[in-house]
C-alpha cells in the first residue's frame, strides 16, 4: 500500500489569511485614529473672548437675617447694584443664580429679583434643595 502523501490538496486553509487581515485591520484601525487626532488646521476667532471661556455665574446669596452676598461678600443692595453693573458690562448676558435662606423674608428675594431685572440681568436661576422622596 502506498501512502497518498503526493497528493495535491484540494482545500485551501484560510485560517493564516484571516489572521493576517485581522491584524492589518487592527494596524489600519488604530492609524486611522492617530491620523485624525494630530491633523491641526488653523481655526478662525469668532471674538475676543476665548472661544472655550464660559462666563463665571455670579450667586447672590439671602441670609435669614436679611444680609445679601455676592459670591461670598457681604454687600449692600447699593454695592451689589455697582458690582453686578461691572459685570454685566464685561458679560452682556451674565449668568445669575440666587440663593434664598428658606426662613429669610420673601421681600429681600422680591427686592434682589427687582434689582436683577431693573439690570437687565435675564439668565436667573433659584436654588432649591432636591425633595427626597
Amino acid at each position: 500500500m502506498q501512502m497518498q502523501e503526493d497528493k495535491a490538496y484540494d482545500e485551501i486553509n484560510i485560517t493564516p489569511m484571516l489572521d493576517l487581515a485581522y491584524v492589518l485591520l487592527v494596524i489600519f484601525i488604530i492609524m486611522t485614529t492617530a491620523a485624525v487626532q494630530g491633523v491641526k488646521v488653523n481655526l478662525p476667532k469668532a471674538s475676543n473672548q476665548p472661544s472655550l471661556a464660559k462666563p463665571k455665574t455670579v450667586a447672590i446669596t439671602i441670609a435669614n437675617d436679611g444680609k445679601i452676598f455676592m459670591d461670598a461678600v457681604p454687600v449692600t443692595m447699593a454695592e451689589l447694584s455697582e458690582r453686578l453693573q461691572v459685570k454685566k458690562s464685561q458679560v452682556p448676558d451674565l449668568p445669575v443664580v440666587v440663593r434664598g435662606d428658606a426662613q429669610t423674608q420673601y421681600s429681600n428675594v422680591v427686592d434682589v429679583l427687582a434689582l436683577l431685572s431693573e439690570l437687565d440681568i435675564t439668565q436667573i436661576g433659584l436654588v432649591t434643595q432636591r425633595l427626597v422622596k
